[in-house]
């Protein structure tokens, strides 16, 4: 075992549903990566969503927003937020609470599944913070609700200037500016007129602007001809989604929330409290969450070895689990994860 050279402290929401079970996996592999690399972490484990509030009467206990605030990296598992009955997100609670402006989600393909566009390669770069996600809501009259549509400079040019900034040191080649600014001339507008600013220092990105309704007709077209989507709030939760399918599902997406002080990274799948506690639930999208996590800790030679033993696992096929045509549970995957990072692929990085 090499000698831990570095440790991480991490605030390790592992959400309810089958939110146990898929943070469990994700640690277990995080580690055996990490015994490896002379990474070692520190968990400092909190519950959120429902969990939390039959634990504390809260949803977002005080003691876990001390502890991201501390730590400035958070991992954190699907949690459930009741639907209606004036309670907020979670996620968009700890999103607003840390100025995390920033959603990026990539979407690739993993080796060995069959989809319908092979080779896929796209970043999602979402406003994470305005839009109508900033949740100003009221009653106008009895019948009549209200909901503000939040779009400013400082808002759009920040999470413009993430895109390009991203597309540069990544070499990417392609931002496309997503909007509705035919009909919300004023907002949509202001977010377009902030996006060909930033361009402007970029000369060498190409820069397109796409109406989102034509995006999603488009991406089902030919997804191949976006390599960046730079959106508002709503627009990314929506195209992030529909991307998603075409690469087998949000059980296999990664998702980051980036601000200036913290982060926090996340599996954007629902908590399927149908299948908790089954042992059937897909680690993978949490997993491949925890690789852009330890990308953002400057851990990169984990990232790839862990990265390297999930496309392995996918390419072999043997141990996939349900959602994705197998017929292994949560076990027999992160089994063969951690097999595989003992393979010479995975540590050839």
């Amino acid at each position: 075992m090499t000698t831990v050279k570095r440790t991480h402290e991490i605030t390790l929401i592992p959400g309810d549903g089958i939110g146990p079970e898929v943070s469990g996996a994700t640690v277990e592999i995080l580690e055996a990566a990490g015994a490896a690399t002379g990474v070692a972490f520190e968990w400092h484990r909190f519950a959120a969503g429902a969990e939390a509030f039959k634990q504390t009467g809260e949803y977002i206990p005080k003691a876990l927003y001390d502890s991201i605030e501390e730590d400035r990296v958070a991992l954190k598992g699907p949690v459930t937020t009741p639907i209606g009955g004036g309670f907020s997100s979670i996620n968009v609670t700890l999103r607003q609470k840390f100025e995390l402006f920033a959603n990026f989600r990539p979407v690739k393909n993993l080796p060995g599944l069959k989809t319908r566009y092979p080779g896929l390669d796209i970043i999602i770069v979402r406003e994470n913070m305005e839009d109508l996600y900033a949740g100003l809501e009221h009653v106008v009259v009895p019948g009549v609700v209200q909901a503000l549509k939040i779009i400013t400079e400082k808002g759009s040019t920040r999470i413009a200037k993430f895109a390009f900034d991203y597309a540069r040191k990544h070499g990417r080649k392609k931002v496309h500016a997503i909007h509705k600014a035919n009909i919300m001339k004023l907002s949509d507008g202001l977010f377009l007129s902030c996006c060909r600013k930033v361009h402007e220092g970029f000369s060498e990105i190409n820069y397109h602007e796409h109406i989102v309704d034509n995006t999603c007709m488009q991406l089902v077209m030919n997804p191949y001809q976006y390599d960046i989507l730079l959106t508002e709030n709503l627009y990314g939760d929506i195209l992030s989604d529909l991307c998603s399918a075409f690469v087998g599902g949000l059980g296999l997406v990664p998702g980051a929330n980036l601000g200036t002080e913290c982060a926090i990274f996340e599996a954007v799948h629902g908590s399927a409290p149908d299948i908790a506690g089954k042992g059937l639930a897909n680690p993978t999208a949490l997993l491949q969450s925890a690789v852009l996590m330890l990308h953002h800790l400057n851990e990169g030679e984990t990232a790839e070895r862990v990265q390297a033993a999930i496309e392995q696992v996918y390419a072999e096929g043997k141990t996939l689990t349900k959602d994705v045509g197998g017929t292994s549970g949560t076990r027999a995957f992160t089994d063969s994860v951690l097999a595989a990072l003992q393979s010479p692929t995975a540590t050839a990085v």
